[in-house]
């Protein structure tokens, strides 16, 4: 058996895994394959997806939350908290940066024609993130049947995700205690090594955290109450309208809690949201951080971030320090529940892995948030395609065409996300 790798040895894989996580989810968990379990041999392959299973039934991101369980694994509490802001901290700069550049330059005419490449392109990427997950999703007609139910609840009545997601929750335990033959869905069997003690962390190691006591898991939960309230705290006493910085704690912490499945299951409720309840920002300045947010590390939910800092540099007379603390207090309580998830969620979900009924469910959630993203496709499209409204007159050629044009090089000639972005500037400047 390998012996435990150097805690500095892992530090230097986490940090350099911050900085070129590019490519998404599939980008960050192929990355982590390869160096954890092909290159050093720290982890086994059935024991990585064993974790990233786990990790796909939390609520949060699972390429972090990935990271934070298998640095957890191989050094501890402290390994699981260097994985997971390492992961986040990097994309959380490059977007702070790209965010004063924004607003500073956003209005220059050739900063504008940019963006206006940028926007059919990032269109373009949602609807490949639509098709990818609807067919990952939609294994049955009754998976079909609730994604057309959840998109028509989002667009026809303006029904909020968070009771989309709670009715599809309740939908798949009736459905799965009636019929759950009809949801069953065969599990893919996956190869395992032979040679298991090869590697450090292996089929037959003991996890962290396997035997943890419930006064354990209660004192941690204690200390993210804690970390969680401190902020909120020191906005109240040391800084103005507080009744704003509430809404953007709770709105922020509340979103945390929703992603189940990935990015793409809550971005579509804050990007809704935001825009239409709370009036933080506008469409475009949506679309807008889509578009920087693809340009950095990390997951995509970091444009959240992006939202943050808009929605305190509107609210706050176009304040840059304001707009940097909505970024950091956004970014803060989005990411803090994905360490209290790993650390205590991880081994209580661990003891219901396989279970059959939780399976069914969460493919249930899956199908309805293909509904919830093709309603935001079409929230965020219409705006671009027809900047003048839904109508022949007003319909933008040019921007149709480089939806189209962007779509086929991503789908079809699998063309990287960054190339598509630096060609869409181009694309922008020439079209102005």
């Amino acid at each position: 058996m390998i012996e435990k790798p150097l805690f500095k040895d892992a530090l230097k894989f986490w940090f350099k895994l911050g900085w070129i996580s590019f490519g998404g989810t599939v980008g960050h968990i192929n990355i982590m394959h390869s160096y954890l379990v092909d290159q050093k041999k720290w982890v086994s392959d059935s024991r990585f997806f064993h974790a990233l299973n786990l990790c796909m039934l939390l609520p949060g991101p699972e390429a972090q939350q990935l990271a934070i369980y298998m640095g957890w694994q191989l050094h501890g509490k402290k390994g699981g908290l260097a994985a997971g802001m390492l992961f986040v901290l990097p994309s959380m700069f490059i977007l702070l940066i790209l965010s004063v550049c924004y607003v500073y330059f956003g209005n220059q005419p050739w900063m504008f024609a940019m963006f206006n490449g940028f926007k059919p392109a990032v269109i373009a990427i949602i609807i490949v993130a639509l098709l990818g997950i609807g067919k990952k999703a939609l294994h049955t007609p009754y998976h079909i049947l609730l994604a057309v139910l959840a998109f028509s609840c989002i667009f026809f009545f303006n029904i909020s995700m968070v009771f989309i997601i709670l009715g599809t929750i309740g939908f798949g335990l009736i459905f799965n205690y009636l019929w759950p033959s009809l949801i069953h869905q065969e599990s893919k069997k996956k190869l395992v090594p032979v040679q298991e003690k090869e590697y450090y962390f292996n089929r037959d190691s003991v996890a962290v955290g396997a035997n943890s006591h419930k006064k354990d898991l209660w004192l941690q939960i204690l200390i993210f109450m804690l970390l969680w309230a401190m902020p909120t705290v020191a906005l109240y006493y040391f800084t103005s309208d507080f009744a704003f910085w509430r809404e953007l704690t709770f709105f922020f912490s509340k979103t945390a809690f929703l992603t189940i499945g990935g990015s793409y299951t809550v971005l579509p409720y804050v990007a809704q949201y935001t825009v239409t309840k709370l009036n933080w920002l506008s469409k475009m300045q949506m679309i807008d951080g889509f578009a920087l947010a693809e340009t950095t590390p990390g997951p995509l939910i970091i444009v959240v971030a992006f939202v943050g800092f808009i929605a305190a540099y509107n609210h706050f007379d176009t304040s840059i320090p304001m707009a940097i603390l909505g970024l950091l207090i956004t970014t803060f309580h989005t990411f803090l529940p994905s360490f209290l998830f790993i650390f205590v969620g991880g081994p209580i979900i661990e003891k219901a892995h396989g279970n059959t009924a939780i399976t069914n469910v969460l493919g249930f959630v899956t199908a309805a948030v293909v509904g919830v993203i093709l309603n935001l496709t079409l929230f965020l499209g219409k705006d671009v395609v027809f900047p003048g409204g839904i109508g022949f007159g007003n319909l933008d050629v040019a921007a149709l065409g480089w939806v189209l044009i962007t779509f086929l090089l991503m789908k079809k000639y699998k063309v990287n996300v960054l190339y598509i972005i630096g060609i869409s500037l181009i694309f922008g400047l020439l079209h102005y």
